[in-house]
């Protein structure tokens, strides 16, 4: 089986020499880049698990890597044995010696000994795991409730929904940890649960897409009758806590760009997501969007088997007009809602509020958009197209409205 090698250094030059050496000596090797300084801190909790070596590279002076080393090796942290390449001459006082921790120094790297390091590093590792895999509480670590999903290590749960318990795990498949989403429902052969027809069916949407603002799948299974799906895992946050903060117009637009350019994607394949609000929106490290939770979501030519007698789903205050009153739907009830959710971008507030959630209903039905206040006056076509009571007087595509908010001056 290929080694996977984890690769972490500050710089992209320094990851680049790495990785071309590896691919020299190890051409099947699996490489993953940690960013240092970049991609968000590594969890506590997170411990390679499905890495064969984790590679630092310092260059002086690099206290970053030398704290990080520090934090790797500390007890009972159990991470994967680290190769720390010290692009230097050695000093004349070695470092003291740190079980799972071995040091490389040189101005160059040495290619003999680099190789020997890794597949020493490899070895250390197989017989570390075995070790683990010998302790009498080694199925705890693959315990979610009642469930054991082997490959995927618990750490803690973070929410329960209707239909799922909410996991966040270390997935030894993905080398990261992720979101594990468990049905919580035995699903009955002789009476189906719609709910779990729509949960199967987010992996299956969002499995076959690969595009930079949807999210990442990157398991499916059954463990003792239960389906869950494994996704990556987004520590930076939500939009919704994000817009806490305020977000100037030209973010607005480009996270308006954005999620336009996931929704065409989706829309592509013939899949409406139906649930468009912020907290289904998530931020990565790089400020780039992305696009959760399909739960809701429904391939077209699925809509009577899913959705029964016209049920309502949603949230209100983010529901076109035609979603609310359960009317028919297609592509340009999502743009509403995006549309909703850019005039909350630019001003902080919602359009449409009230004290229910038929009086929220009512009002995107009937009453007209609030004045645009002048300071976004360049973004009214934009939000009158989207915000329109009737579909034919929207944007009929994603790709329509990308090409509009291309347009807006600077």
């Amino acid at each position: 089986m290929p080694l996977r090698l984890m690769l972490i250094a500050p710089h992209a030059d320094q990851r680049l020499l790495v990785r071309k050496h590896i691919e020299i000596e190890l051409k099947d090797a699996h490489i993953v880049e940690h960013r240092l300084g970049e991609d968000p801190p590594l969890d506590p909790q997170f411990t390679a698990a499905g890495f064969d070596a984790a590679i630092l590279v310092a260059i002086p002076p690099a206290s970053g890597v030398e704290t990080l080393v520090g934090e790797l090796t500390a007890p009972g942290r159990e991470f994967a044995p680290m190769i720390l390449l010290s692009l230097q001459d050695p000093p004349e006082l070695a470092p003291p010696i740190v079980p799972g921790l071995n040091r490389l120094y040189g101005r160059k790297i040495d290619p003999a000994r680099f190789s020997a390091a890794i597949a020493n590093a490899s070895r250390e590792r197989q017989q570390a795991l075995l070790q683990i895999r010998s302790r009498p509480d080694f199925d705890q670590r693959y315990r979610f409730g009642s469930l054991t999903i082997r490959g995927h290590r618990y750490i803690k749960q973070v929410g329960t929904g209707g239909m799922c318990s909410i996991y966040l795990a270390e997935s030894e498949r993905a080398g990261s940890l992720v979101v594990l989403k468990v049905f919580s429902q035995v699903p009955d052969v002789s009476d189906r649960i719609i709910g779990f027809d729509r949960f199967l069916q987010e992996y299956e949407i969002v499995a076959g897409l690969n595009h930079s603002n949807i999210v990442r799948i990157y398991d499916l299974g059954i463990a003792d009758d239960h389906a869950y799906i494994a996704m990556e895992h987004f520590p930076v946050g939500d939009l919704r806590q994000r817009m806490k903060s305020g977000l100037s117009p030209a973010i607005a637009l480009q996270f308006l760009q954005q999620i336009a350019s996931a929704l065409e994607a989706i829309h592509a394949v013939g899949v409406l997501h139906r649930d468009l609000k912020p907290a289904n929106v998530m931020l990565r490290s790089d400020n780039s969007l992305c696009l959760i939770d399909f739960g809701l979501a429904k391939a077209n030519a699925l809509d009577v088997e899913l959705t029964g007698n016209r049920e309502i789903f949603g949230t209100p205050y983010y529901m076109s007009p035609e979603q609310g009153h359960a009317e028919e739907i297609d592509e340009r009830s999502d743009l509403y809602s995006l549309g909703v959710m850019f005039y909350e971008m630019l001003t902080g507030q919602k359009p449409y509020t009230g004290a229910t959630a038929m009086e929220v209903i009512y009002k995107h039905k009937r009453t007209d958009l609030p004045e645009i206040p002048p300071q976004y006056a360049k973004f009214s076509e934009i939000l009158h197209r989207l915000l329109a009571k009737s579909p034919a007087d929207r944007y009929q595509s994603a790709r329509e409205l990308l090409d509009a908010a291309a347009a807006v001056p600077a």
